[in-house]
């Protein structure tokens, strides 16, 4: 069972900044696709970003132009930072593979909150 924990979330002002990291605990190399996905109170999850392993990043259009996805597979990790927070970007954020997340995987995921 692959293990994700997800860290780097907090508390910050409408225009910081913040880095979200994940550790997986298999290797990621061969995992076409991982994501960075996140929840706010009462919706849906949501995809925010996705990169392959060729290094081809995808954003939502919420995100694009601010957030910045990127992988290290030698060190199992995936990476989001975030620029110009907004308070709509207040979530609790996870990754995991996509578009098929692993099995029973998900993670404790990162709360972001962005207020002032």
């Amino acid at each position: 069972q692959v293990q994700l924990v997800e860290s780097g979330g907090g508390l910050v002002q409408p225009g910081g900044s913040l880095r979200l990291s994940c550790t997986v605990s298999d290797d990621i190399s061969t995992v076409a696709v991982m994501a960075w996905y996140r929840q706010a109170p009462g919706k849906q999850y949501q995809l925010v970003a996705t990169v392959r392993n060729t290094g081809t990043v995808s954003y939502n259009d919420l995100v694009r132009g601010r957030f910045t996805i990127s992988r290290d597979d030698a060190r199992r990790a995936v990476h989001l930072q975030m620029n110009s927070l907004k308070p709509e970007d207040t979530a609790i954020y996870y990754c995991n593979r996509w578009p098929t997340p692993f099995p029973d995987s998900w993670g404790q995921g990162t709360q972001v909150t962005v207020s002032s």
